[in-house]
């Protein structure tokens, strides 16, 4: 489903780097405690995260405990902060790569869903120039996915309709 508000997407960019290299669903399973770990993913709150904080998340037995990806994240929310300060807000941002309208690819199976596209390659490029981490191409386009900047919905699937029809909300 498409997200437009910074925190969504703050969390799907912390979730989804922390994803790089494992299972989706290891992720889905900590998802709460994620949440919990990361102040509700209030993205001022994690730019402010210490040495402590990061001690603290590295004895966190209900999330990943990578030193990098739990570094990278506060990093990147301070990233976030700085393009919401230059450019009215990261969703906003983000939504230009898609014109502002999610792209709707057809897919009728799994197999033809790429891992990774030309504007995925762009945007984690781009991402990458600005100093984010955590952010190839692959996991770039996983967060495109789940942030609803590309429609990959099988065609067969009860939302696939659903979230073409969805307007934004910017």
């Amino acid at each position: 489903m498409p997200k437009t508000g910074d925190r969504d997407l703050f969390e799907l960019l912390v979730l989804e780097s922390f994803q790089a290299g494992l299972n989706w669903l290891t992720i889905l399973k900590k998802r709460e405690n994620f949440r919990e770990s990361f102040a509700n993913f209030e993205i001022h709150t994690v730019a402010e995260f210490s040495q402590k904080d990061i001690l603290k998340l590295l004895q966190n037995k209900g999330i990943i405990r990578h030193r990098g990806k739990i570094e990278a994240c506060i990093h990147n929310a301070n990233l976030v902060l700085e393009i919401q300060k230059n450019q009215n807000s990261f969703s906003e941002f983000l939504w230009k790569y898609v014109d502002f309208k999610p792209i709707q690819n057809q897919y009728s199976d799994l197999n033809e869903i790429p891992s990774q596209t030309n504007l995925s390659r762009k945007l984690s490029k781009h991402l990458k120039k600005i100093g984010f981490k955590f952010m190839g191409p692959t996991t770039t386009y996983a967060f495109m996915q789940a942030a609803g900047l590309v429609n990959d919905h099988l065609t067969c699937c009860f939302r696939f309709n659903e979230v073409r029809q969805i307007g934004l909300d910017l």
